[in-house]
C-alpha cells in the first residue's frame, strides 16, 4: 500500500449519473497506484440533512455520519465530485456538509479570535464539478459561486489546502467521446492522487 489515504465523496443523488462514472474512474486510478482508498456515496447514507437546531444545540449524529466523519479525519486527500445545479450543489450534499462540518469536528471556535482553528490542516483537496454552464460564463459573469463556496467557504475554512478544481462542461448533450476523454483524465488524476 502507498501511504496516501484518498477519500472520494460523491455528492450526486443519482447512482447512474456521469458523476458516478467519474467517481469510479478516480478510484480506479488511485487503486492502480496502491493508494489507500475510501468512498462516500452521500445518496446511500441514512441521515437527516437538516441542521434542525442550527448551531444552538448539537443534533445527535446518525451512525452513517459518524462513519463518514471518521473517513474524513483519516484521509490525506479529499476528492469531492458533484454537479453544479443553480450555481450551487445538490441539496443532499449541502445537508451532508451542514451535518458533518461542525465545530469540534472540522473547525474550532477560539474565544476572542476572528477566525476559527482549522482542524483539517494537512489535508489536500480536489473538486470535480460537472455543469452545463460554459466555464467562461461561470467564471466571468457568475464569479464561480459553487466553486468558491466549496473551495474557500468550506474546505480552506477548515484547513484543507491546496484545493484544486476540475470543471467539466457541458454535460448536457455531451458525446460518448467527450465523456470518455474526461473519464480518462479523471483516472489519471486519481493515479497521482491530485
Amino acid at each position: 500500500m502507498n501511504g496516501k489515504k484518498v477519500l472520494v465523496i460523491n455528492g450526486h443523488p443519482d447512482a447512474e449519473s456521469f458523476n458516478a462514472g467519474l467517481t469510479e474512474a478516480y478510484l480506479n486510478g488511485a487503486k492502480k497506484q496502491s493508494f489507500e482508498t475510501e468512498i462516500i456515496n452521500i445518496r446511500d447514507l441514512n441521515f437527516n440533512p437538516n441542521l434542525e437546531s442550527g448551531y444552538r444545540k448539537r443534533t445527535e449524529l446518525e451512525p452513517d455520519l459518524v462513519e463518514a466523519i471518521e473517513k474524513i479525519k483519516k484521509a490525506d486527500h479529499l476528492v469531492w465530485i458533484f454537479p453544479m445545479w443553480w450555481y450551487s450543489f445538490p441539496a443532499i450534499l449541502k445537508g451532508f456538509i451542514d451535518r458533518t462540518f461542525l465545530p469540534g469536528i472540522t473547525y474550532e471556535i477560539e474565544p476572542g479570535k476572528g477566525f476559527p482553528k482549522k482542524l483539517l490542516k494537512g489535508k489536500t483537496g480536489r473538486i470535480i464539478i460537472t455543469a452545463d454552464t460554459p466555464n467562461w460564463y461561470n467564471k466571468i459573469f457568475m464569479k464561480n459561486p459553487a466553486i468558491n463556496q466549496m473551495k474557500k467557504g468550506i474546505l480552506k475554512f477548515c484547513g484543507v489546502n491546496p484545493v484544486k478544481v476540475t470543471y467539466i462542461s457541458p454535460i448536457k448533450n455531451s458525446t460518448d467521446k467527450f465523456r470518455l476523454k474526461w473519464l480518462n483524465k479523471i483516472e489519471s488524476l486519481g493515479s497521482k492522487a491530485l
